[in-house]
């Protein structure tokens, strides 16, 4: 083939030959055959147990999608980070995989606290954060795509529906002493005033806190309906056993205990017996019935061991990689500002939780859903949205 042939295909952008700096153009660690990527999480520290299933998801999916053929032809080598449960830490680890690797993308954090600490990381150094947890909202950054739900998805949700089918009236809020757990609180209770309801006890526990006695006899004197529960890490191992100890049964509802921060992930190390007939609002469980779900739950088990159990955050974790692939593909390019442009309306069809899209504001379509624990450590569902939930980080009324 001549010069003009050549031409010709690269001016096409066929098949076959690339022009390099449209598809990098900004120094990213991307060659002819191979594009790296971060992995960031807390593998070691009390995180570790929620963390450790979100890089086996993003793991998991990048193989996958090597066996595809890669992105843009390009097979994915990632760089995998200890954010060790330390906010600083997370913040040098990116500031690492940005400034000195080069990658082309980052699938990591768990904690708003860590999220916060790498966001001005990854603005400063224009990289791209997918971010898996739900959240407490009021955030939206150019830089992150936010693959877990909002407030309005999982708080207010569960919230309308706990009062709606328990007749609930009074709660006691509980979580773990950080952004997440307490933002997340100020929402639900002026979402639980709102509807002229009470908030009878409010607290807070270090992340790792282990003695949560008094607060379990504060709960038993006040006799909320609703424990709204959002500890988070190995501190809900101490608690839900504390819980039962203390003679408070869950699969009695008296109080009725409804958690957004207890994934299949944390009942592992809980044990099914202490958690069994909580309520959990969560947009995926492991136990789903569609076929999405069916493969993934297979080819996870098979990857990572049949005893292994799939969470919401570890689900919202897959998409990541998927995601970017779509976006990628979509953009022709790596580059972080091409494929910031594509990003309304990506969507993914073969999401375990069933489907979800990109909204405008880098949060995705999805529906809620609530679980109930039972014994083996699975959720059974027992409520979800007939349609996708538009996110709205910035709910009018609760900044």
């Amino acid at each position: 083939m001549g010069w003009a042939g050549l031409l010709a295909w690269a001016t096409l952008g066929l098949p076959g030959i690339s022009a390099a700096d449209d598809v990098n153009s900004t120094g990213l660690a991307v060659t002819e055959d191979t594009v790296k990527v971060g992995i960031l999480h807390s593998i070691t520290g009390t995180m570790a147990i929620s963390e450790t299933g979100s890089v086996q998801a993003e793991k998991l999916a990048i193989e996958q999608i090597n066996a595809q053929g890669g992105v843009l032809g390009r097979k994915i080598e990632y760089i995998q980070e200890d954010g060790a449960s330390d906010w600083p830490t997370f913040a040098e680890k990116a500031r690492k995989l940005l400034v000195n690797d080069k990658v082309a993308t980052v699938f990591g954090c768990w904690t708003s606290a860590s999220r916060k600490a790498v966001l001005p990381v990854f603005e400063q150094y224009n990289g791209m954060l997918y971010y898996p947890t739900f959240y407490e909202g009021l955030e939206q950054s150019p830089n992150v795509i936010y693959t877990g739900q909002e407030a309005t998805q999982q708080i207010l949700a569960s919230i309308d529906w706990v009062v709606k089918e328990k007749g609930a009236k009074t709660f006691y809020l509980l979580g773990s002493d950080y952004i997440w757990p307490r933002t997340s609180n100020k929402i639900a209770r002026k979402h639980i005033e709102k509807k002229g309801l009470k908030v009878v006890g409010e607290e807070y526990y270090p992340l790792g806190h282990t003695q949560f006695n008094s607060v379990i006899n504060k709960i038993k004197l006040r006799k909320p309906d609703v424990i709204f529960a959002s500890v988070v890490g190995g501190s809900n191992v101490a608690f839900y056993k504390q819980l039962k100890a203390a003679g408070i049964d869950l699969t009695k509802e008296k109080p009725l205990l409804l958690t957004i921060s207890v994934t299949e992930d944390e009942i592992l190390g809980i044990g099914g017996e202490n958690v069994e007939g909580a309520y959990a609002s969560m947009k995926y469980f492991q136990s789903l019935d569609n076929p999405n779900n069916e493969a993934f739950v297979k080819a996870f088990k098979e990857r990572w061991g049949d005893d292994i159990v799939i969470g919401d955050v570890t689900q919202a974790a897959y998409l990541g990689p998927w995601l970017w692939k779509a976006a990628v593909e979509k953009a022709g390019s790596f580059d972080v500002d091409k494929i910031r442009e594509v990003f309304p309306g990506i969507e993914l069809k073969t999401a375990p939780e069933g489907y979800v899209r990109i909204h405008e504001n880098h949060h995705l379509w999805s529906k809620a859903r609530i679980g109930q624990a039972q014994k083996d450590g699975q959720y059974k569902v027992v409520y979800e949205t007939e349609d996708l939930m538009e996110p709205d980080p910035f709910p009018e009324g609760y900044k």
